[in-house]
């Protein structure tokens, strides 16, 4: 197929976006409610997940990674395999969305994993083979192409104990983003939903795809309750979105306030909780509330009893587009080789501070 001018300018425009490069006017999140402490809710230590898309989904398996032992799964979409930047910019943009400079290789990757074990600065084989993984990709994805979630796939494949642990997902019709089942009272908007196959200013992707539920029911087979799963039509289904005080974990890339939903029966403790990682241009500054009321996670997780975490990465001029830190911005300008992904990541260290404090007793936060 020919590329024309107009669709080269368009996939490049794609490209600045998601490595937050490049700054469209969007809809700004409501600021007006003063955020309080992220509370500690006694949550489980068992069956924590982390999901996410685009830089989320590599943040994602970053986390997953470094700290394997902390999780039971993990769900990627849009995304490609670890570390595949390996701190740099330029292979970000030429091997690890497109694939200019040629594929990643899996065998320099597994080197660098290897070398991180022997420093301790991942956690072991052994708990990372224990993992349950979804990975998700668009056909039509020109963000970043779906050689790479194969990719990530077949890394997943080397590392798990066993072939069933992992499943692998692919819409043929899809592009970059996060596939919905749009609530009934959501009108399409060109800065809300897009269509299947392009993004619209928040990459969900009205495909009529209930993928949250696809994966978490996945990544949970133990936890499938019976009926239809409740939608997310006209506020938070039985549970309630709370806005917290992010500053407490203040890092470089991170936005002073974050999110998480806390289903009803949650604050009594026992629940566990998946964290959720916006990709570029998609955290609340950006597109207000659309990612964190409409992936469809809310629902699974009201049904379910699960706390879902939506921590916030920040829009600066060194980020403008808000993304996670997956190539190093966080740390490379006083790091020569940055440990972004690794224990020692800045970005990593604040989450799981997060997870630790959902998980903490009240009087442990005190």
């Amino acid at each position: 197929m020919t590329s024309t001018p107009s669709s080269n300018l368009h996939v490049f425009a794609q490209t600045l976006v998601c490595l937050g490069l490049f700054t469209p006017l969007l809809a700004q999140a409501d600021t007006t409610d003063e955020p309080e402490d992220l509370p500690a809710l006694s949550a489980t230590s068992e069956q924590a997940s982390v999901v996410g898309v685009s830089s989320g989904g590599y943040m994602a398996t970053q986390l997953a990674v470094a700290w394997p032992e902390r999780f039971s799964g993990l769900g990627v979409l849009a995304a490609g395999p670890w570390s595949c930047a390996q701190g740099s910019l330029s292979l970000a943009l030429n091997q690890c969305m497109m694939t200019r400079r040629g594929a990643p290789s899996l065998d320099e990757l597994e080197a660098r994993h290897q070398r991180y074990l022997g420093l301790e600065q991942v956690g072991s084989a052994e708990a990372l083979s224990q993992l349950r993984v979804y990975v998700w990709h668009g056909e039509e994805d020109e963000v970043v192409e779906p050689l790479l979630g194969d990719l990530l796939a077949e890394q997943w494949q080397q590392w798990l104990a066993t072939p069933d642990q992992l499943r692998v997902a692919r819409s043929d019709n899809a592009g970059h983003g996060w596939p919905v089942r749009l609530p009934s009272e959501a009108a399409p908007g060109p800065q809300e939903w897009g269509d299947c196959r392009q993004g619209g200013g928040s990459f969900l992707l009205s495909c009529d795809d209930d993928i949250a539920g696809e994966m978490l029911d996945w990544l949970y087979p133990e936890r499938d309750v019976p009926g239809e799963r409740s939608g997310e039509e006209g506020g938070e289904p039985g549970g309630e979105l709370v806005a917290f005080d992010q500053s407490e974990f203040a890092v470089k890339g991170l936005s002073d306030t974050g999110y998480v939903f806390i289903p009803e029966g949650c604050d009594a403790g026992e629940c566990p909780v998946t964290l959720a990682l916006h990709g570029c241009q998609m955290n609340a500054e950006a597109i207000g509330d659309t990612f964190i009321r409409y992936t469809g996670l809310n629902a699974w997780a009201a049904a379910h009893q699960q706390i879902v975490l939506y921590p916030q990465a920040e829009s600066s001029m060194a980020n403008p587009q808000g993304c996670w830190d997956w190539w190093g911005f966080a740390e490379s300008t006083w790091q020569l080789s940055p440990q972004h992904d690794t224990r020692n990541g800045t970005q990593i260290g604040a989450l799981m501070a997060m997870l630790d404090r959902l998980q903490a007793a009240p009087e442990q936060a005190d």
